[in-house]
């Protein structure tokens, strides 16, 4: 019998001017692929790591409050990015090769919008949190892990007693 792999759980950071999870709440069957990633290590994780069924969080970056706004499923593991071969897009890369692709993404389906955005000021109080990724100074990542701990005492906070 196959092994199967453990549901891990991400955090995703978008900026909501760019793609907001009410983007994602819109698109059709609230899915969607997540491109433009444009960073070696977020790309190892997306085209390595990043698996079917796994837990994403998705974080609004770059506005305020900074905060988790809900989450989504992945749906389709790590594929080539096409966005970097196209030459009408903002993620173009000229230096990416469709035989060799550099970039890559995943698709994410909604799952919930949180009724209340979790601040990042919020989060900071939280003792569960304390080795969270997103919390960590200096840490700017795109694409980051989070433990099974960290994804119970979101949902937590939440409201959501059921994760």
């Amino acid at each position: 019998m196959g092994k199967t792999n453990p549901r891990k759980f991400w955090l995703f950071k978008t900026e909501p001017t760019s793609f907001s999870i009410d983007d994602l709440a819109r698109a059709p069957k609230q899915t969607t692929c997540w491109d433009g990633v444009r960073n070696y290590q977020a790309r190892n994780l997306l085209r390595d790591t990043v698996q079917v069924g796994d837990g994403v969080l998705i974080y609004h970056s770059s506005t305020d409050p900074l905060a988790i706004v809900g989450t989504a499923q992945v749906v389709k593991a790590g594929y080539p990015d096409h966005t970097a071969f196209d030459k009408n897009d903002h993620h173009y890369d000229p230096k990416s090769d469709p035989a060799v692709p550099t970039w890559y993404m995943v698709d994410i389906r909604l799952t919930q919008i949180f009724p209340q955005p979790l601040p990042r000021e919020e989060l900071q109080e939280v003792t569960a949190l304390s080795s969270m990724v997103l919390l960590k100074r200096g840490s700017r990542l795109s694409i980051q892990p989070m433990t099974p701990a960290e994804w119970q005492a979101i949902h937590k906070l939440a409201g959501d007693r059921e994760k």
